[in-house]
């Protein structure tokens, strides 16, 4: 039989770990600031984006006040990381990454093609605002790749299908039609493209390109399954 001490006990065991999960909650919600960015690695940076899509493909997610984050970031942005990724609309990098307000630049373009503007904006996000690593996101059953595969036109969405030519020529061993009725065929040249486009960001701009011989910054490929919601990393 518990006693009252017993009990007593255990209420305030209960008490100090409540408590103590609050504060580790908060942590895990708190902007970063001049001075975390400022110590975070390049790699750390990736470990907290693959950490939140375990926490997103798990249903853990984390319950944070973003109106709390909008005052907190109204002074300044310290993000840990730039994500490149598709305007598909099931590919939104604050969710299927957990991050939250002021985590994240993101920049989204069709195809999650790398341009002059998008390596213009990276070279903004990385040397002028911080960021420690690039991440060039593509995804399963992207409606650009498909339509660069047919050779799909339509106004000005025909020259920026265009920008994915290359990874459609980097895949022509693929065994099987190659069309956007070949699944397979598609998912590689998606992985290709997010290669492609990674390697482009260095071979373009000597900013970016220093900062990587500098080990301030790191940039990855990766793939976004839009079936289950799991990123994978290229190597």
């Amino acid at each position: 039989m518990l006693s009252r001490r017993h009990f007593c006990c255990g209420s305030a065991v209960a008490a100090s770990l409540l408590t103590f999960d609050r504060a580790f909650a908060a942590d895990q919600c708190a902007a970063l600031t001049p001075e975390r960015q400022a110590v975070l690695s390049p790699d750390e940076a990736l470990e907290k984006l693959e950490a939140g899509n375990e926490r997103f493909v798990s249903r853990n997610m984390r319950n944070c006040d973003l109106l709390e984050q909008v005052r907190a970031t109204s002074g300044g942005q310290y993000p840990s990381a730039i994500v490149i990724g598709c305007i598909d609309s099931r590919v939104p990098p604050e969710l299927v990454f957990d991050r939250r307000i002021g985590d994240l630049f993101s920049a989204r373009i069709a195809g999650n093609v790398v341009n002059d503007d998008i390596v213009g904006s990276s070279e903004f996000a990385t040397k002028l605002a911080g960021a420690k690593l690039i991440v060039v996101l593509g995804h399963s059953e992207c409606g650009a790749v498909k339509g660069a595969i047919d050779g799909a036109e339509l106004g000005e969405l025909t020259q920026l299908l265009a920008k994915i030519k290359p990874a459609v020529d980097a895949c022509k061993d693929v065994p099987g039609e190659h069309t956007s009725k070949n699944k397979d065929f598609v998912q590689q040249v998606a992985i290709a493209n997010a290669r492609l486009g990674a390697e482009k960001l260095t071979d373009t701009s000597d900013v970016l390109r220093d900062l990587v011989a500098a080990k301030k910054l790191k940039i990855v490929a990766a793939m976004h399954d839009v079936a289950t919601g799991r990123v994978a990393f290229l190597e």
